[in-house]
């Protein structure tokens, strides 16, 4: 594998886990338009055949977990799969069309994570 694939993978899987990442913080609140709702069930339809484990877990239950699921998105190929990643993008534009690329991120060993501008969030661990 040449250096350039490894780097486009890397970037897939950060867009994935960003736009997850986005949409449970917007589509889960009672602000969230249809369309961000929508989109980011569309998003976690089409990884649910694509990821195992802690990763299906992650997605069940809105609580993404960066590494694990970056872990799972490589091993499976669906950071490469053209409907995964397009499900992300439409949800990125969705939630912030404004900055649909600004959100370019690296999660690791997080517990609590908010992508966006002028969060709030309080967390009990």
């Amino acid at each position: 594998m040449g250096t350039d694939e490894g780097s486009d993978t890397l970037s897939n899987v950060e867009l994935i886990v960003t736009a997850l990442s986005a949409g449970a913080a917007a589509g889960l609140t009672d602000t969230a338009s249809t369309a961000v709702k929508d989109g980011y069930a569309a998003l976690k339809r089409t990884l649910w055949p694509w990821v195992r484990g802690d990763a299906r877990q992650a997605l069940e239950t809105d609580v993404i977990d960066g590494e694990v699921l970056e872990a799972e998105l490589v091993a499976s190929g669906a950071d490469v799969d053209e409907q995964v990643l397009a499900a992300a993008q439409h949800l990125l534009q969705v939630v912030d069309p404004a900055n649909a690329t600004k959100y370019r991120i690296q999660i690791t060993d997080a517990k609590g994570v908010q992508v966006g501008d002028h969060n709030t969030q309080t967390n009990t661990f």
